[in-house]
């Protein structure tokens, strides 16, 4: 796939991993900038573990707030492939997932926060 292939969609121009931070940055061509926590990433994973098979079977984690991330690979010219300290790393982190990530992280976070409570997890 290339760049045209996206024509229309955000696409990253700077991804930079903040292992002092636990954080990985992402600039996209839009003008958006994303900063995301491992922990944020680990239980938003686009894998079938956190994701399931469809909206209605996306799992809660708990036990993440300590999660770092060990590396960050290409997939093609596409995604990402993110690689946790928990040894998880079949999630493969699409650019439009990522900026979808971006734009909805307090909102997400919010409901992780509430699920995590209510399902009487620690983070």
């Amino acid at each position: 796939m290339s760049r045209s292939d996206f024509a229309n969609k955000p696409w990253p121009t700077n991804i930079r991993l903040l292992q002092k931070e636990n954080a990985l940055e992402v600039e996209f061509d839009d003008g958006n900038h994303f900063s995301f926590s491992a922990e944020y990433l680990r239980v938003e994973s686009p894998s079938a573990e956190v994701q399931g098979h469809g909206a209605s079977q996306k799992r809660t984690l708990g036990g993440c707030k300590t999660v770092g991330i060990r590396t960050v690979e290409s997939v093609g010219n596409y995604a990402i492939r993110i690689h946790f300290s928990d040894n998880h790393s079949t999630g493969i982190y699409s650019w439009s997932y990522l900026h979808e990530l971006g734009c909805k992280k307090n909102e997400n976070w919010s409901r992780y926060l509430e699920m995590v409570k209510t399902l009487g997890l620690s983070r």
